[in-house]
């Protein structure tokens, strides 16, 4: 490394976060980057450790510690050619991963650990000022012509690393615009669209096909994509909601998280959405149920369409804020995480069971609600401690099912697991010969960067398919 003290002289500084009072009056990004040498001072503290662990949590493989080492000697250039190697969209994921890298940081056995995001955020915006990312058609085309149905990160990096290897590929997308859970599940003050939109540009420019407004298995026939293409892969992630079947579900005023996050994204973007269709917070008491990131999200949201109190509810304890001995180095451990949403305001409570939802001619009111103890992993209410929550919008962001089984996968008469998502052999193919599935609709809910890794790996199984060998990387 260029400086093996460097993580004894420098202490871990992230970058800051627009003014509160500034920020929640747009939707545009939350965070301030680093400049250079701020970056180049914080790379400074990756050690030359002998077994680098962050590599090791990391599921694309990033070589982390070389393009840290590169960062710190002003080799911006090589360092983003060895972070494309193994990642696609490093400006997304340096935006939206939650760096499981960062918590296997070996420094982070005894200190803080390295800002790995904030450095690859750095390495790849530079690239963009710097037009080191230039478009990068391949040289020669193998013939094969492939499908992939859904545009989000997996879809996306299984194009791309496809494409690298001389295949034309299509991606089909339903919605307006490609993208997918990025573009339409993720706020713009976390991913402003127009990062999106520039590497769809790219990858256009090297070859990659984009049909928007293409439903496969309902506007555009299953069986096309065995006629028409090579091999198809399903990438269209996990988009079944889980529900709260209890009393009172019916009245108006409940919406499921993705549907809240999906139509605020369009209208940040511009769309018309009449207003008796329109999902606001303004002026409105908001309970959200769920206290992941999606709910993270939708807090976010709520506090810039103006509402009048938000509180957001688990039913799990509340996580511990330093590590336990249930959750040694270098596991990830399931900590106390504050996004930028809940540093804006709102009440977080946990071990919050909802009963019921209360309401007045047809509109949710208030929400009956239970305190929870777990013992023996068991959950038990706590006699007693019943309490009501005002509420005149409430979010269910309680996680996703599955994948959509009706169209494409009820045509394909695609097998599925026993949690209800496509069933695929160890090299990604689905019942069906020719038929691939990765990402969010093959292993279920999941994070970006496992998005990735899933359309690259899936990449591999396809190109050796084809070619009955492969040299695309398996990560």
């Amino acid at each position: 490394m260029g400086d093996i003290k460097g993580f004894l002289k420098i202490k871990r500084h992230t970058a800051a976060y627009r003014p509160v009072c500034e920020r929640v009056k747009d939707y545009k990004s939350v965070n301030l980057l680093h400049p250079k040498d701020k970056s180049m001072e914080q790379a400074s503290r990756c050690m030359d450790c002998g077994t680098p662990f962050c590599h090791w949590a990391c599921p694309l493989g990033n070589y982390i510690p070389e393009w840290n080492d590169l960062i710190y000697r002003g080799r911006w250039k090589e360092a983003y050619q060895l972070l494309d190697a193994c990642n696609n969209m490093p400006e997304i994921t340096g935006r939206v991963c939650p760096a499981l890298c960062e918590y296997s940081c070996v420094l982070g056995i005894n200190d803080e650990a390295v800002t790995i995001k904030e450095n690859e955020l750095a390495v790849a915006e530079n690239a963009l000022l710097e037009k080191i990312n230039k478009p990068k058609p391949p040289k020669h085309r193998t013939g094969k012509k492939i499908a992939i149905v859904g545009s989000g990160p997996a879809g996306i990096s299984c194009a791309d690393q496809l494409n690298r290897a001389g295949h034309s590929a299509v991606v089909f997308e339903r919605d307006d615009k490609p993208g997918g859970i990025l573009r339409y599940g993720i706020p713009d003050f976390k991913l402003e669209k127009n990062i999106i939109d520039r590497r769809i540009k790219k990858l256009t420019a090297e070859g990659i096909k984009f049909e928007t407004k293409t439903n496969v298995g309902v506007n555009y026939k299953a069986s096309k994509l065995l006629n028409e293409f090579d091999a198809a892969v399903l990438t269209g992630g996990s988009r079944m909601p889980r529900d709260l079947d209890i009393p009172g579900r019916n009245l108006k005023g409940i919406h499921f998280a993705m549907d809240y996050l999906i139509q605020a994204n369009r209208v940040a973007e511009g769309e018309n959405i009449q207003t008796k269709q329109r999902i606001s917070a303004k002026g409105e008491n908001v309970v959200i149920i769920g206290g992941g990131d999606t709910g993270a999200d939708c807090l976010g949201v709520a506090h810039r369409q103006g509402a009048k109190c938000v509180v957001q509810i688990e039913v799990m304890p509340k996580p511990a804020e330093c590590r336990g001995k249930e959750c040694p180095w270098p596991k990830y451990p399931l900590l106390l995480k504050s996004s930028s949403s809940h540093l804006e305001g709102g009440q977080r409570q946990w071990s919050i069971l909802t009963r019921e939802f209360i309401g007045e001619k047809g509109d949710v009111k208030k929400i009956k609600c239970v305190e929870v103890k777990f013992a023996d992993k068991k959950m038990k209410e706590i006699p007693g401690s019943e309490f009501v929550i005002d509420a005149d919008l409430v979010i269910l962001a309680v996680g996703f099912l599955h994948p959509e089984h009706t169209g494409l996968i009820a045509d394909l008469n695609i097998k599925l697991d026993n949690r209800g998502n496509v069933k695929t052999d160890k090299d990604y193919m689905t019942s069906k010969k020719g038929i691939f599935c990765a990402g969010d609709m093959r292993r279920g809910q999941s994070l970006v960067v496992w998005a990735i890794s899933e359309g690259r790996c899936c990449a591999y199984a396809v190109d050796k398919y084809l070619m009955g060998s492969s040299d695309l990387p398996c990560m």
